[in-house]
C-alpha cells in the first residue's frame, strides 16, 4: 500500500537498508513510498525514485523488511507494486543498486529477475557516512548495479 504520511515517522524502515544517516537524509523524502503491514505492524517498505537522465527507468531506491519477517514473500511483493507502478507509468525498467559484499541482497534482486549492470568503487566511504564494516566477511566497499526489463 501506498505510504502517504510522515516518512520521518518510517525512517526506521530506511535504516534497515542503508547504514549512513547522512545518505539516508538526502532521499528519505523523495519518490514514491509503498509499506507492508503484517498485523497491522509495519514489516517492510519500497521506494521508488525517477533516475535523472534515464526517463525510461525507475529506481528502487530504498527497500527492507524486518528481519524475522523475512523469507515470506514480503519483499517480492513489494518489488511486484514496483514493477506494477513502473508498467503503468510507461517505464521499460528497473534499475537498484546494493553492496558488492551483500550477497543476500543480490540473490534476492537476481530471482526477481534483475542482472548485473555495473559496479562502482569506493561507494561506501566514511565519507559518504559509512563506517568501516565487513558484511560476511568482506569489507563493505563497492556498490553494483542491477537492472530488470519489463
Amino acid at each position: 500500500m501506498r505510504y502517504p504520511d510522515d516518512r520521518d515517522a518510517v525512517r526506521w524502515l530506511f535504516e534497515l537498508a542503508d547504514d549512513s544517516a547522512a545518505q539516508i537524509d538526502g532521499y528519505l523524502h523523495v519518490g514514491e513510498l509503498y509499506v507492508a503491514r503484517y498485523g497491522g505492524a509495519l514489516v517492510g517498505h519500497l521506494q521508488l525514485v525517477e533516475v535523472a537522465g534515464a526517463p525510461e527507468a525507475l529506481e528502487l531506491k530504498s527497500t527492507a523488511v524486518v528481519e524475522d519477517m523475512r523469507g515470506q514473500g514480503i519483499g517480492r511483493a513489494l518489488a511486484d507494486v514496483a514493477i506494477e507502478r513502473a508498467r503503468a507509468r510507461g517505464r521499460a525498467r528497473l534499475i537498484v543498486a546494493t553492496a558488492t559484499c551483500d550477497v543476500g541482497a543480490l540473490r534476492f534482486y537476481q530471482r526477481l529477475g534483475f542482472r548485473c549492470w555495473q559496479i562502482e568503487r569506493d561507494v561506501f566511504t566514511v565519507e559518504a557516512g559509512y563506517r568501516t564494516q565487513l558484511v560476511a566477511g568482506v569489507p563493505l566497499r563497492d556498490r553494483i548495479w542491477l537492472d530488470r526489463a519489463l
